[in-house]
């Protein structure tokens, strides 16, 4: 039982980490969409 607790704890730091690195990627992609639009407005 040990191992299987273990396990549950591996596998949910993993969901967790897995959903901060999708997060942060939405967040770089929206950043990046922001200055293209930034840029747009400058250059016409």
């Amino acid at each position: 039982s040990l191992v299987d607790a273990d396990m549950n704890v591996a596998s949910t730091r993993l969901q967790a980490l897995q959903t901060q690195q999708q997060l942060g990627i939405q967040a770089l992609s929206m950043a990046n969409q922001n200055s293209q639009l930034i840029l747009k407005l400058f250059n016409g």
